[in-house]
């Protein structure tokens, strides 16, 4: 029986390049920032059909903070991407993580129903502690 998801379906999305999320340094300690893209839009890597969702990305800041113009940049390039849900949530909290280097971060991607069925998936990443 031949499977109908191959693994390049699978890893779809995931090394496309996208461009640079930019940063400018933090000025306070301790609090953190929430930004929600309530119109998000990808591509199934199978069907080549449009995807939506909403995406909200919560994160403690240590030494930078997203710049929200690039950011947005970045999040426009899912428009035309092949992605699947669980991808286009850990990429972009591993994105954020590489780019701003934050304390904590979590990502909650919140799809629109299809055949019945609503996807919510979530991914968190923090920062290891220092050895004493």
């Amino acid at each position: 029986m031949k499977r109908a998801y191959t693994d390049e379906h699978a890893g779809a999305g995931l090394k496309a390049p996208l461009p640079e999320i930019e940063t400018w340094p933090n000025q306070f300690p301790g609090y953190e920032i929430e930004i929600v893209v309530p119109e998000f839009t990808s591509v199934c890597p199978k069907t080549g059909l449009p995807d939506f969702g909403k995406l909200t990305l919560r994160y403690t800041p240590d030494k930078l903070c997203l710049e929200l113009k690039s950011f947005k940049m970045y999040v426009l390039a899912y428009r035309n991407l092949g992605i699947f849900y669980e991808n286009v949530v850990n990429r972009f909290l591993r994105d954020v993580v590489a780019a701003a280097k934050p304390v904590s971060a979590t990502v909650t991607g919140e799809f629109t129903p299809r055949g019945g069925l609503h996807a919510k998936v979530t991914a968190t990443w923090s920062k290891p502690h220092a050895r004493r």
